[in-house]
């Protein structure tokens, strides 16, 4: 995923929402979480699925998301979302969401999810789907591939404990939570990212035990959330936008 942001589309839909920034959404600095943007995300494309009258597929899992970030948002700011399908795949969708504040864009988040049928397997994206959000997308064919590395063996670790609120109605962590990660390796880092991305390897299910490792390089720093030998997800903070260097 490369920058710089991309312009909303010409034609097709696109669907916008508003939100406030609250207490429970800022660290004590006052600016936007990353976990918090997360969510906004995702209420803005459920909100869009629901405004579009979409019935298939029953769900989607989300696969990797980049952000692009210019500025933050702060407490008590206005935040607009537009949001629109950029990409597509055999079974799967990219969504392209900008979040403005005061007419000015701010952050713009590139998500990649995955169609699943009710049974839990990938499911073909549909004609009712591709009447409504093809047109947007403008013939561009997005991949579903993961890029980031896994960690070295000599990578340090820590435990980092899931909570009963991590969970979700499908059933494993929600997707923002792995992003309340990143707000934690930001704790000791002495900057705040310019892009940010995180792809979701394997689902983080009831009685796992997560650990997160954290590699720091001068403008990089990338985390990974393991269980064992198994990855859960990658993920990378920089300085810079992602695919800008």
């Amino acid at each position: 995923m490369t920058g710089p942001f991309v312009p909303d589309p010409a034609q097709g839909r696109v669907f916008c929402a508003a939100r406030s920034v609250r207490t429970t959404d800022v660290a004590p600095t006052g600016r936007l979480r990353l976990d918090a943007v997360m969510r906004y995300l995702q209420e803005a494309a459920e909100d869009d699925v629901i405004d579009a009258g979409l019935g298939e597929p029953a769900n989607w899992l989300l696969r990797r998301c980049a952000l692009f970030i210019r500025e933050y948002p702060r407490h008590g700011e206005r935040v607009t979302l537009r949001t629109f399908c950029s990409g597509l795949g055999p079974r799967w969708a990219e969504r392209t969401t900008t979040l403005a504040v005061g007419g000015s864009d701010m952050i713009q988040a590139r998500a990649v999810w995955v169609a699943m049928a009710a049974d839990g397997r990938p499911a073909a994206l549909g004609p009712q789907f591709r009447s409504r959000y093809a047109t947007s997308a403008q013939g561009r064919s997005v991949t579903a591939r993961l890029f980031l590395p896994a960690p070295e063996p000599h990578v340090p670790s820590r435990p980092w404990p899931l909570r009963a609120s991590d969970f979700d109605t499908a059933g494993h962590v929600n997707n923002t939570i792995h992003w309340a990660a990143l707000e934690d390796v930001l704790v000791d880092t002495g900057w705040l990212p310019a892009g940010a991305e995180l792809e979701y390897r394997e689902q983080i299910m009831p009685g796992d035990e997560p650990a997160l490792a954290v590699s720091r390089s001068p403008g990089q720093t990338d985390v990974w959330l393991t269980n064992g030998a198994r990855l859960l997800a990658a993920a990378r903070l920089a300085t810079a936008n992602p695919g800008s260097a």
